[in-house]
């Protein structure tokens, strides 16, 4: 019997739901008063939305929330178009809250930000990359998104083949030089120093530091396991294996996946198998090979 996996996936989405929402909630919550007390309130352009809004409220005195807003609205449709439903539902939350918490929050932490006094700009560098990377760690780690330009990288990566992180790298270095050119070239290298504490801490966040996870599973549910991991059209490797302790002959599957993609297939694995045995480790480097970027269903 063929296990139907949209289903399955679908199921895995849906567990922990609120908790999963409260904590992306948060997380919203914590990034946008990160954004209004440190990087809006410093001329820091990280790049992304925020980026471009900084630079907006300063060259055209638009407010930045009102930018963030009507820019993720334009992204959602667009992202609907060109990626589906599914990709989009878990980017619209975070493109609504976003906004909507910058916009609240504005008032308070400027008024907060005012009357912190730091000896070393470089501190307000430190704290506002820890904030900022805490926040989106625990958002990617749900699996949720908060639009804007995540979805526009994405877009790239699927109709241009450009990979995520470089297309990641290109638009966010646009935005930073164009920050650069307004605020200083001291206020660029900040940023960067903020978006390499960002990177680190989403990485330990998301489990790890590598960009990809390998997995070694041992199942009883063998085709069914090996249909799933076809299915993502990504390889894998069947190495024959005999039990220490039960001295029965068996198959460990052995296959790599993306590290963003570590939520949705270990769970996946364990909902097709309640009972299978699999290692994760670290994969820093996979040279050759069939791998997919991400998932086909989200």
């Amino acid at each position: 019997m063929k296990l139907d996996y949209k289903k399955i996936i679908d199921e895995v989405l849906s567990k922990n739901f609120w908790p999963r929402l409260i904590v992306v909630v948060l997380s919203i919550l914590l990034l946008a008063i990160n954004y209004n007390m440190f990087l809006l309130h410093n001329d820091l352009v990280i790049g992304g939305t925020s980026g471009l809004a900084t630079i907006l409220k300063a060259y055209a005195g638009i407010e930045p929330a009102t930018f963030i807003f009507c820019f993720n609205i334009v992204f959602i449709i667009i992202s609907f178009i060109f990626l589906g439903p599914k990709n989009t539902g878990l980017t619209i939350i975070g493109s609504l809250l976003y906004p909507l918490f910058v916009s609240l929050t504005g008032p308070i932490c400027e008024i907060i930000a005012n009357k912190l006094v730091f000896d070393n700009f470089i501190l307000i560098v430190i704290i506002s990359g820890f904030l900022f990377g805490t926040a989106n760690g625990f958002i990617y780690k749900t699996g949720y998104s908060t639009g804007g330009a995540d979805i526009m990288i994405q877009i790239i990566n699927k109709y241009f083949k450009v990979p995520t992180g470089t297309a990641s790298f290109i638009i966010n270095s646009i935005v930073i030089a164009a920050g650069g050119m307004i605020f200083g070239i001291s206020k660029a290298v900040y940023a960067i120093i903020v978006i390499l504490i960002n990177s680190f801490l989403v990485d330990k966040i998301m489990l790890g530091i590598s960009d990809s996870k390998m997995f070694y599973i041992h199942t009883k549910k063998r085709n069914e396991v090996k249909d799933f991991i076809n299915s993502m059209n990504t390889g894998y490797t069947i190495m024959r294996t005999d039990g220490g302790y039960t001295n029965t002959a068996n198959d460990l599957i052995m296959c790599v996946v993306p590290t963003k993609d570590y939520y949705m297939f270990k769970n996946v694995i364990e909902q097709i198998d309640h009972e299978a045995f699999f290692i994760i480790s670290d994969c820093y480097e996979v040279y050759g090979g069939r791998r997919k970027q991400k998932f086909p269903y989200i």
